[in-house]
């Protein structure tokens, strides 16, 4: 069977690599980078370290707006599809290059695959659920990393027929796992005068690149007032959109508790992960992975994205002010071994052996 699968940002590289190393045991893959992450520091960095096939179209759309990046995208693939002519269509995730990917397939009567289906935050004002929506609903087959993602589906009747719809778990664990057992080598990790960071003994982790908390100084400016007051240092790899203004509050602020750095590799980023005291993150993988790895999370945001992480003090919804964080962070988690909602890391062979039923 040929498939073509469309990526475009790092999450789905991520899920890529467990993907690919899979399904091209049995079947042909045709990749398409959309180039929606552009960067090299977020997309050629990830391709090369996690052995992830090279693409074989980039579609170099990058910028503008989402619906006319979308739209862009979407002419993209279509000319793809048109010269492929593929049995399948496979999509990761909830990304502007997820949902162009399933309108081009579904208008030429090519069948959908979406990994990491049924998600659902409640609230289309937020892009990526637009984008979940309208490609779970042109979807041929439905794989859901959760029960909860199955239900969701139940609800919005997108599970008749009995095969549909299926729970293969997060194949963002099989990738964790992965490079949870490679060999760590830190001094990838760089400032962006380009000099290597030596990391503490002791440090918590943080991402921040969601527009609700850097559209302006202010919910930033929380988020790094709280982690600048912690008892150990704050790693802080800065998207590359957002580098300008979080130098420069950093500066400004007179921070001396937080490392910036360039954005990491994927097995650095597990690693930061494994060896972080906490961490705090407005990204829905990091804070799975920190479920994962059993290092308690406080996710800022104002909307749970994954429901299961919620237990225990595990992983805690957090409004964008230093003084809620905090109290967040003073809080502990308990960890129940028997509890594991994800699966067991072999979601990439369930979701082949979906495929194989088309």
């Amino acid at each position: 069977m040929k498939i073509v699968t469309v990526v475009g940002a790092r999450p789905q590289f991520v899920k890529a690599a467990a993907g690919s190393r899979v399904f091209r045991t049995k079947h042909q893959e045709i990749l398409v980078h959309t180039g929606q992450h552009y960067d090299p520091e977020m997309s050629d960095v990830f391709f090369e370290e996690m052995h992830i096939p090279r693409p074989d179209y980039n579609l170099g759309v990058s910028g503008g707006s989402h619906g006319d990046m979308t739209g862009r995208m979407l002419a993209g693939v279509e000319q793809v599809l048109l010269k492929e002519k593929p049995d399948a269509l496979l999509v990761y995730g909830d990304t502007n290059s997820t949902m162009a990917g399933a309108l081009a397939a579904v208008k030429l009567h090519i069948p959908v695959l979406h990994v990491e289906a049924g998600l659902r935050m409640g609230t289309l004002a937020n892009p990526e659920e637009v984008n979940r929506v309208v490609t779970d609903h042109v979807s041929t087959l439905l794989f859901c990393p959760t029960e909860s993602a199955m239900e969701n589906l139940r609800k919005e009747n997108l599970t008749s027929g009995g095969h549909r719809a299926s729970v293969v778990g997060n194949i963002m664990y099989d990738s964790f796992l992965h490079f949870a057992k490679t060999e760590w080598k830190p001094g990838g990790i760089t400032g962006f005068d380009g000099e290597p960071v030596t990391l503490p003994d002791s440090f918590y982790y943080m991402t921040c690149h969601r527009q609700e908390n850097t559209y302006d100084d202010g919910p930033l400016n929380e988020i790094l007032a709280a982690m600048d007051s912690l008892d150990a240092p704050t790693v802080y790899p800065v998207h590359p959109r957002n580098q300008v203004r979080a130098r420069r509050l950093v500066a400004e602020k007179g921070y001396k508790n937080i490392i910036l750095t360039r954005p990491v590799r994927y097995s650095d980023s597990v690693h930061l992960t494994l060896s972080a005291k906490k961490i705090v993150t407005d990204s829905g993988g990091l804070q799975c992975e920190a479920f994962f790895a059993g290092v308690q999370c406080v996710f800022v945001f104002d909307k749970v994205a994954w429901p299961e992480t919620m237990v225990g003090n595990r992983n805690q919804l957090c409004r964008p002010e230093k003084e809620a964080i905090l109290a967040a962070l003073a809080r502990e988690q308990e960890i129940d071994p028997s509890y594991r909602p994800f699966g067991d890391g072999h979601a990439a062979e369930k979701i082949l052996a979906g495929i194989d039923s088309l």
